[in-house]
C-alpha cells in the first residue's frame, strides 16, 4: 500500500511541494538563478501530472533567499516559475499557486522562510477549502518537514541517505527517493 493510499485521499486534500529539490535539481550551496539552470528531476512533471488528478490543490512553497541576497532578481524568479509552470501544464499537470519566501532569516519580518508557516498561511487565505490537517508536504530538508508539523501537515521527506537523525525521526511521517516514490 504506497503512502497516498494510507491516508485515504480525495480531492479535499492539498500536496504542498517543496520546489529545489523535490521538483528540480538543487545545486548545494548555490541558487537556481534563471531558467537555463532549472533542471526537472527525473519523472517530477510526470509525477505532477498523475498527482493532479489525486490532489484537490497542488501548491509549491519555496525559500529563494537568492533574492535576498542579490544573487537573482524577482524578475528572473518569475520567469523560472512561469517557464516550470508552462512545462508541466504542457504534460497535463497542475500548480494551482507558488508562494516565495524571497527575503534573508534575518528580514523575515512576516513569517514566510520556512520552517515558519507564513506561505502555508497565505495559501489558505487564498484557498479557504486547504485543511492542514488533510494536507502533505514534500520536502528535501528538515526545515520543510518542520513547516510541515508546524503547520499540522503530514510530511515526506525526499532522500536516498539513510539517518541517524533524531530529529528527523520525530519530523517525518515517510520518506521517499523521489517526487514520483509517492505514487508507488
Amino acid at each position: 500500500m504506497n503512502i497516498l493510499e494510507q491516508l485515504k485521499l480525495d480531492k479535499s486534500w492539498t500536496l504542498f511541494l517543496d520546489r529545489d529539490g523535490v521538483i528540480n535539481l538543487h545545486f548545494p550551496k548555490d541558487y537556481v538563478k534563471n531558467w537555463n539552470e532549472f533542471y526537472f528531476l527525473e519523472g517530477a512533471i510526470d509525477a505532477i501530472k498523475k498527482l493532479s488528478d489525486i490532489f484537490g490543490k497542488i501548491i509549491v512553497v519555496t525559500n529563494q533567499q537568492g533574492v535576498g541576497k542579490g544573487k537573482m532578481t524577482e524578475d528572473a524568479l518569475r520567469c523560472i516559475h512561469l517557464n516550470m509552470l508552462g512545462e508541466i501544464e504542457a504534460a497535463g499537470g497542475r500548480i494551482d499557486s507558488i508562494y516565495a519566501a524571497t527575503t534573508l532569516e534575518s528580514n523575515d519580518t512576516l513569517g514566510l522562510r520556512k520552517p515558519k508557516i507564513g506561505m502555508a498561511m497565505q495559501a489558505q487565505k487564498d484557498f479557504n477549502e486547504i485543511d492542514f490537517t488533510k494536507s502533505i508536504i514534500v520536502g528535501d530538508s528538515l526545515s520543510d518537514m518542520q513547516f510541515g508539523r508546524n503547520a499540522g501537515m503530514f510530511t515526506v521527506l525526499v532522500s536516498d541517505k539513510e539517518s541517524s537523525d533524531a530529529s528527523e525521526a520525530v519530523l517525518v511521517d515517510f520518506k521517499i527517493n523521489k517526487l514520483s516514490d509517492l505514487l508507488q
